[in-house]
């Protein structure tokens, strides 16, 4: 019986995810406005009665595709600076990890940022947005931390981490649509001096404070 059990959730889980990659081509093809339970059906070679047995709608496929990603995210950056020898390190450590993460899957930038679409999260309940923006925050809170433990209160930590997650989503977005090439600038080389120099700023200051 259990053995049974075992294979019939396999399957599930395989059909579950056959349908979110489904979806994730057809959302990048035709945004979610575009999208359709019909058209995520056909390209998962299912019919729409059985992604709506998985699914409530389309908001819903959305949602746990970004999750996913989110889940994702966090497990680099759980796994980055494992080694790190100081606060410093955790940092630059913590911040290459969720840029790095963007930096090689747009498509992921584009599901957190709601940019399939139009820079705004509708069709997700308010609770939902909730657990998924915290779980955004989960990914970014370890270099919050690392700033407190290199000298800074919460609230200033918490500000330095705003701006330094600002700054690598603009270099993100930039490279994302192609507009750094303009400037002749890498994306990653900007970003790493960013948090150099938050860094170097940082220390000089901590003997003052």
């Amino acid at each position: 019986m259990q053995a049974r059990l075992d294979r019939q959730q396999a399957m599930n889980d395989s059909r579950r995810a056959l349908m979110l990659d489904a979806a994730r081509s057809v959302f990048e093809r035709l945004g979610i406005e575009g999208a359709s339970i019909r058209e995520i059906a056909k390209q998962a070679g299912y019919t729409p009665g059985a992604i709506y047995s998985y699914f409530e709608n389309k908001e819903a496929i959305y949602g746990a595709l970004l999750a996913e990603s989110l889940e994702r995210l966090n497990a680099a950056v759980d796994a980055a600076g494992l080694d790190a020898a100081s606060p410093a390190d955790l940092l630059e450590a913590k911040a290459s990890a969720w840029f790095g993460f963007y930096a090689a899957n747009p498509r992921d930038l584009d599901l957190g940022f709601y940019l399939v679409q139009g820079m705004q999260p509708r069709g997700l309940t308010a609770e939902l947005n909730y657990q998924l923006n915290d779980r955004l925050h989960d990914a970014l809170r370890p270099c919050e931390m690392a700033l407190q433990a290199m000298g800074l209160n919460a609230e200033d930590a918490l500000r330095e981490n705003t701006s330094l997650f600002a700054h690598g989503v603009g270099l993100l977005l930039m490279q994302h649509t192609g507009r750094i090439r303009m400037f002749g600038q890498d994306a990653t080389m900007l970003f790493d001096a960013y948090v150099i120099g938050l860094v170097e700023r940082l220390q000089r200051a901590a003997p003052r404070a």
